[in-house]
């Protein structure tokens, strides 16, 4: 009987694990992930499956990650793997053109195998160098050189991610890096001529370049040819070189003059043996008409040490050249912004890239923008809205649009395009800086562009007032007493006034404003145009107005005393729809240009012509093309341009403001996936905020509920247990 049980056992044991082993086999062939986050943090967005399931050509992904790493790094690491098989599974069901292989990378002083060092090498050659992570080891904080970076390899063409400090953005920045890996091959293969590189360099400079500091100065045409020709070889051979030296060929001089390339002047040195003279170098990249500069040659003027002449690193000229070539050849979708009628530049009103910074330049909302689009600036003073657009970005103009440029942006949204409007209502103008004049405040005066009368007749207005609200900013108070310094006219936006029900809305938690105005709606006019208005976001319930005579002090500024002064408005909205032209009835506005003496004269001879002519023109009409009722396009609105500012947005691209702004204008592109996918790595989630007295409820429930639940529960048990005795006493009694 004991054999027969003994056997049995092992008969089930043998069973279970054949069991367990087909399980396992299963699960390798039958691969499936459950991912319970809200927003599906750990499973691959709809456009990242887009994106590599539709590769064309074989995309390898080299990883550098050094082992072993504290917390928060191994994580980090664990978080690419799954990401990174994620991707594999996607592309593998359409294609075998996805790979991806991880490197142990040591530091150079823990590289203990030749292997190791190998792998270093290797990061170091694709650009990816160590960085200092902290660790805490037996209560010391302490400091260590860890690879922790990546490069996509698609064909001849590398795009690279030095340093992943973080699984914040890390999907998003390797899809983005994929389609802009495709783009960058479609478009290379598609150029009709090459890109034309010059190099402008006079040979004059290397007479004075020991002095400056620069001893390699001499080397650098034949480094820069040794770069381009690398270059060249990877991409597609579309890049042409040229040299030109202005000392030995001054008809070269005004050539150079085009370009924003430095410019050196020197006096008589060494008593006179070198002689005063003056040199430009510089490198310029030119293709279909548009041109961007490449300094060479960086001046800095030191307090202590005087002016230093540094020379750019030519390890990372490459990468320099290639991106100024992606900006030039638009591998991005391109996104247009009025360059006139007052906006603030995009880039401090120099060349993108560039610094330094001013002060009213939108140098972060161009940085984070340039990731994924292509800007190019219109001037409605100097021509007509391109048609390339989707999406023309108009933000804080203060000049007044004549009636031709309003029935050119009139048209172009009847064309089923987008306009994204950061309209101020005021101009803030400063007192003119004389005696006794650096007390006073500055001047609001309202604004009327004339986009106004546009937008009152789709069916919405902007208030001209700021919107005070007792949910704002706050900043340490410059008190002896302390305590803080409410900023009313910056409202902090909760997520109870954030409208989620929209798709590229979900992810956004929390918003911050400033000098923003109120939108008024038609709700008559947008149901006669059958115009949908989407309320993005909204003051508190304990907002206010301020018109008339506007005064920023935060000193000065009071919450009024009755609360039925005090009301949620709307500060953004998204109108969808067909919207109807505000010239239809109206004659159309004609282009008047001012006119030289040549075009006088020659006008007059035109006329003259026309005076006696020979055959008859008057049965002839001409009629332009206009578009009374548009085509499906939208309008984005927010009364305030301040939203686009440094102040308000950073530069990595990954606050609720920036990610708010890049899924707006994504949504006007029609890129819907993209948003999603920027929205759901949105790690800001604030508590939900409650009233003061349910506060105080949950607080006396702590301190006095708890125990008194115990006691019951106590109670309870005893009431039981000296029932149970009972009856078993009865039980024995009987």
């Amino acid at each position: 009987m004991g054999e027969y049980k003994s056997s049995e056992t092992y008969i089930k044991f043998l069973i279970y694990f054949v069991v367990v082993v087909l399980i396992n086999l299963a699960g390798i062939k039958l691969f499936f992930r459950i991912d319970l986050t809200s927003n599906q943090v750990y499973s691959l967005s709809e456009a990242s499956r887009k994106v590599v399931s539709t590769l064309s050509e074989p995309l390898t992904i080299n990883v550098f990650f050094t082992k072993d790493l504290p917390a928060p790094y191994n994580g980090t690491e664990q978080y690419l793997r799954d990401l990174l098989e994620e991707y594999a599974i996607f592309a593998n069901r359409k294609n075998h053109f996805f790979n991806y292989r991880i490197y142990d990378v040591s530091p150079q002083e823990e590289a203990m195998d030749d292997t190791a060092m190998e792998n270093q090498k290797l990061a170091n050659n694709y650009g990816i160098h160590p960085v200092q992570v902290r660790h805490i080891e037996k209560d010391a904080i302490g400091f260590k050189k860890a690879y922790m970076g990546l490069v996509l390899i698609h064909g001849d063409l590398i795009e690279k991610i030095p340093t992943i400090l973080s699984t914040e953005g890390l999907e998003y920045n390797l899809t983005m890096s994929m389609q802009k890996l495709h783009n960058k091959v479609s478009s290379l293969v598609g150029l009709e001529d090459k890109v034309k590189i010059k190099l402008f360099m006079s040979s004059s400079i290397k007479v004075v370049a020991p002095f400056m500091g620069l001893d390699e100065l001499p080397n650098v045409p034949r480094e820069v040819k040794r770069v381009v020709d690398d270059l060249n070889g990877k991409l597609f051979n579309k890049l042409s070189y040229e040299y030109f030296d202005p000392t030995m060929n001054p008809a070269q001089i005004e050539d150079a003059k085009k370009y924003a390339l430095t410019n050196l002047k020197w006096p008589d040195l060494q008593d006179g043996k070198v002689k005063a003279g003056d040199g430009t170098i510089g490198l310029v990249l030119e293709y279909g008409g548009k041109k961007t500069e490449v300094q060479l040659l960086n001046v800095f003027n030191m307090p202590i040490f005087g002016t230093r002449y540094e020379l750019v690193d030519m390890e990372n000229l490459g990468d320099m050249i290639n991106g100024s070539i992606e900006s030039l050849i638009d591998i991005n979708e391109t996104l247009g912004y009025l360059s006139d009628h007052g906006t603030p530049p995009m880039a401090g009103g120099m060349p993108r890239g560039m610094m330094p910074q001013q002060g009213g330049a939108l140098s972060n909302f161009d940085g984070i923008t340039s990731k994924s689009y292509s800007i190019k600036d219109v001037a409605l003073s100097e021509g007509n809205i391109p048609d390339d657009l989707s999406c023309l970005i108009i933000a804080g103009p203060k000049e007044t649009f004549t009636d031709y440029e309003l029935y050119q942006i009139d048209q172009f949204l009847m064309k089923g395009k987008s306009l994204a409007l950061f309209m101020d209502s005021f101009e803030e103008v400063s007192p003119q800086q004389q005696q006794f004049s650096f007390n006073q405040a500055p001047v609001f005066v309202p604004l009327d562009t004339g986009l106004e009368k546009l937008l009152a007749h789709y069916g919405v207005s902007i208030n001209k007032s700021y919107v005070m609200d007792e949910s704002c900013f706050k900043q340490p108070a410059r008190t002896q007493t302390g305590g803080e310094q409410p900023i009313y006219f910056a409202p902090l936006v909760k997520n109870k006034f954030i409208n989620d029900t929209l798709d590229f809305m979900k992810s956004i938690k929390g918003l911050v404003t400033m000098k923003a105005s109120p939108l008024e709606l038609n709700a008559e006019r947008l149901k006669e145009n059958k115009i949908t208005a989407d309320v993005l976001f909204s003051s508190s319930e304990k907002s206010w107005e301020m018109s008339g005579q506007i005064n920023l002090n935060p000193m000065m500024i009071f919450p009024p005393q009755s609360d039925s002064e005090k009301h949620s408005m709307p500060l953004a909205c998204l109108f969808e729809g067909e919207f109807p032209s505000y010239f239809d009835g109206k004659p159309i506005p004609e282009k008047i240009e001012k006119k030289s003496e040549q075009d006088t004269e020659s006008e007059d001879k035109e006329n003259s012509e026309k005076a006696n002519p020979n055959p008859d023109m008057s049965k002839i009409e001409g009629k332009g093309v206009f578009i009374p009722k548009g085509q499906p396009g939208k309008i984005f609105l927010v009364g305030t341009s301040d939203m686009l500012k440094d102040s308000l947005l950073d530069p990595e691209g990954v606050s609720p403001n920036a990610v708010f702004i890049m899924n707006v204008i994504d949504h006007l592109n029609n890129r819907g996936d993209i948003s999603e996918l920027r929205s759901k790595e949105q790690q800001f989630n604030p508590l939900e905020e409650t009233d003061s007295s349910i506060k105080m409820a949950i607080k006396l429930f702590n301190i006095g509920g708890l125990p008194v639940m115990v006691a019951i529960f106590g109670l309870f048990v005893f009431v039981i247990r000296k029932a149970r005795r009972k009856r078993i006493q009865m039980m024995f009694q009987s």
